[in-house]
């Protein structure tokens, strides 16, 4: 990894009085840069929030760059061949059942009926290492080998730092980002878009930093919201991270007989990976294009799925080829990584499909029925639950909890897609996210009782609220959750 320069250390934050520790380069509290310290502007306290709302963005000191263009939404599938039957999916079996018994019916991907308790996964042999997280301040260690099995998707560092790549990357983005639990204000001349966040005083120059304090400003995936039709995603950057490292892609189309077909795709980059933004991008774009493509042409959806993330990771796969000048600079630095989960549902049947910790659930509408949790995480916590060694609470209570054992990037130990096929008697809305949400709502009872009840009607809504219980409970990790309503709306329906 790269290394930023230390700075002397601060008893407390020019901003806010927040106190600090050694080695801070952001506050904890407001999200201020540490490393620039300018005057602190009087009677104009910083809010730690994004968008319109003033707001504390971190310095991106350095050679400005130009804004990246927005990520491009998905060609739209060719025209679907006629009454195309759903062929039996043939993908390699996944050998374990991803749901509670009896609370969703369905099949997993070998074709079994959804029943008994989930398979024990493999506990890594003793003498696996597992990556350990570095002191706080201290350099990241070397990589472990690509046969660990085990990756952190989280460094212990001082609040505010991620694992950053080289310097140059392109993750400078336009202005954008209301915070989702206030009221956007409108656009036009004059608005707080035009204002610096930071100072509420100076300009922004074109290339998105304040003439007047020199911080940049809110990037565009530092928070996103895109409805498509009866669907909606929301993400957010979150109040501790400097930069958004979750992506997600959303899409509707028609299977071969006309009936109506929502995809949703989610990704969380491996912080402790180099690069972990344009990975979850990448995944994100090529699951969603893969399914979007495959399901039109009668592909049955879960052979799809299991299609998708064997793309979204040859895509991340891809990223890892450097020119040698980069790997010299940066020799201890890990290919990129990420996590997916997905999810298609049609007319009648619900497929969830998943690499990593990031997890799909199941709110039914009647909130007297039970909701259900449709994955089974890839981490170091779960294999321990499924291996009878710990109980749930213990085992996520520890610190090594959130080290994964399954993700896509060119050191992942093995590619393992999990799927599985529901078919849920009553109409619901599927929950996908990733961990900086389902922290703050763990169970799916948790989750359904922060799941607004009008969701599966208002998906858009519903997302934001879900993303401001993340920021209200802490905001510790980037957040991005999509709302599917069950059963498929055909296109055109959207949010009332």
């Amino acid at each position: 990894m790269s290394q930023m320069p230390q700075q002397a250390a601060l008893p407390k934050c020019p901003s806010c009085e927040e106190p600090l520790e050694s080695g801070d380069r952001f506050c904890g509290a407001c999200g201020y840069d540490l490393s620039a310290v300018p005057a602190r502007p009087r009677d104009e306290p910083t809010i730690a929030m994004n968008g319109t709302v003033p707001a504390q963005a971190p310095a991106d000191h350095g050679v400005p760059r130009p804004p990246a263009a927005p990520p491009a939404a998905p060609a739209p599938p060719a025209a679907p061949p006629a009454a195309a039957a759903w062929p039996a999916p043939d993908g390699p079996a996944d050998p374990e059942p991803a749901h509670h018994p009896a609370d969703v019916p369905g099949t997993n991907s070998d074709g079994s009926p959804l029943s008994g308790a989930p398979a024990a996964p493999p506990v890594p042999a003793q003498d696996t290492p597992v990556r350990p997280s570095p002191a706080e301040g201290a350099p990241p260690p070397p990589p472990a080998a690509p046969s660990s099995g085990v990756r952190f998707d989280r460094r212990a560092q001082p609040d505010g730092q991620a694992a950053d790549g080289p310097a140059g990357q392109p993750d400078e983005y336009p202005l954008q980002a209301p915070d989702p639990r206030v009221a956007a204000e409108p656009a036009g001349a004059g608005s707080a878009a035009a204002v610096c966040v930071a100072c509420r005083a100076g300009r922004v120059d074109d290339d998105g930093y304040c003439e007047n304090c020199g911080h940049a400003q809110p990037r565009e995936r530092d928070h996103m919201e895109q409805e498509c039709g009866p669907l909606a995603a929301v993400s957010d950057r979150g109040l501790r991270h400097h930069r958004n490292e979750d992506a997600f892609g959303l899409g509707t189309t028609a299977l071969p007989d006309g009936s109506p077909v929502s995809v949703a795709i989610v990704c969380d980059g491996v912080s402790s990976a180099t690069r972990p933004d344009e990975a979850s991008l990448a995944a994100s774009r090529a699951a969603n294009e893969s399914l979007l493509a495959a399901l039109p042409r009668g592909t049955h959806p879960q052979q799809a799925m299991h299609d998708a993330i064997v793309a979204a990771a040859e895509a991340v796969d891809a990223l890892a080829g450097e020119p040698a000048a980069a790997r010299e600079r940066d020799p201890h630095e890990n290919a990129p990584a990420c996590t997916i989960v997905g999810a298609v549902v049609t007319a009648g049947l619900l497929v969830v499909g998943w690499v990593g910790d990031s997890r799909a659930y199941w709110v039914p509408v009647d909130r007297s029925a039970p909701a259900a949790r449709l994955t089974e995480d890839d981490s170091w916590a779960a294999q321990m639950v499924a291996a009878g060694l710990m109980g749930e609470a213990e085992a996520y209570a520890d610190q090594r909890a959130h080290a994964i054992t399954g993700w896509l990037g060119a050191d992942a130990y093995e590619l393992e897609p999990h799927t599985a096929s529901f078919k849920p008697d009553r109409p619901g809305v599927v929950v996908v996210c990733t961990d900086g949400l389902w922290n703050y709502a763990e169970s799916a009872d948790e989750m359904a009782g922060v799941v607004p009840e009008d969701a599966a009607v208002r998906p858009l809504h519903g997302a934001r609220v879900l993303v401001g219980h993340a920021l209200d409970g802490g905001g510790h990790d980037n957040v991005t959750v999509a709302l599917v309503p069950f059963p498929a709306v055909p296109q055109g329906a959207g949010s009332a």
